[in-house]
């Protein structure tokens, strides 16, 4: 199996066990919180939560809310990468009315089924999920209006793949508004930890390579309009949640105040927008 086949299997694996847990945590807030708080925390309304089922709600895995003031309007299309419960989708349907569609890719049959039980607990008709790989995604080109995805990107072993995509999607026009996880700089034992790469962590990119990424994929107006920097409790959280159920190797490896002051600073969430000409 190639390292980009394993990567996709490894990510999968570990979201399936967190939507499948009867307390899980996210990827990118760490361990689990009351319901609700931590999509709270990351921008979305009190308005927007309580409009949604309770299930998509709790298993959210986002690092924030990339529909905050996105712009979408009736009649559009959107499309979500790695929608995962389905929490961006449902809001996205919302926005865009029964003349509008809202469509998710993920690639992990236990998140789509929960996706699905949620779009069916909401009663909506313009929403549905696909499955696939962001990095080959099941959507016919210049057919969105708006590419949006929260704390997924960063999962990707094959990024240039992901951003060329998304410009093949979009219409001219098109918009996209990602939320995403990204590193200045990080030790070496976090980028070589297998456990760590699901943690949303050891598989990112800097912010500044995240920009050119996209501008070489063809894609204008790249700007980071947000920025969320996690202090030390945060990262310990999620990094820590990761190793507590690692391999035995990783789950020998110490995570003290010293390793997780190195990150402070160098860990955070951005909003990425960008348009296709």
């Amino acid at each position: 199996m190639e390292i980009h086949e394993t990567i996709h299997q490894e990510v999968s694996e570990a979201y399936t066990k967190a939507v499948e847990s009867p307390a899980p945590g996210s990827c990118c807030s760490g361990p689990a919180v009351q319901k609700g708080v931590v999509v709270k925390l990351a921008g979305y309304s009190r308005e927007e939560l309580e409009a949604l089922p309770a299930e998509a709600v709790a298993n959210s895995f986002g690092c924030g809310n990339p529909l905050a003031f996105a712009g979408v309007g009736e009649g559009d299309v959107v499309l979500d990468l790695g929608s995962g419960a389905g929490i961006d989708i449902l809001i996205a349907s919302k926005k865009v009315g029964p003349s509008g569609r809202a469509i998710g890719i993920d690639m992990t049959d236990a998140m789509i089924a929960k996706a699905n039980e949620n779009i069916a607990a909401s009663g909506l008709h313009n929403v549905e999920v696909r499955k696939g790989i962001i990095e080959d995604m099941p959507v016919e080109a210049g057919s969105v209006d708006w590419v949006i995805s929260n704390c997924v990107i960063n999962l990707s072993p094959e990024k240039a793949k992901v951003f060329a995509e998304i410009a093949r999607v979009l219409r001219p026009g098109g918009r996209m508004r990602v939320s995403d996880i990204v590193v200045e700089r990080i030790p070496d034992w976090i980028r070589q930890s297998k456990a760590l790469y699901s943690s949303c962590v050891a598989g990112a990119i800097s912010e500044a390579e995240y920009v050119a990424g996209l501008e070489r994929a063809g894609l204008v107006d790249v700007e980071v309009e947000e920025r969320i920097v996690y202090d030390a409790s945060q990262l310990m959280g999620f990094l820590k949640s990761e190793l507590d159920d690692a391999s035995s190797d990783d789950s020998r490896m110490e995570i003290g105040e010293a390793a997780v002051a190195s990150l402070v600073g160098s860990v955070w969430s951005a909003k990425f927008t960008a348009r296709k000409a």
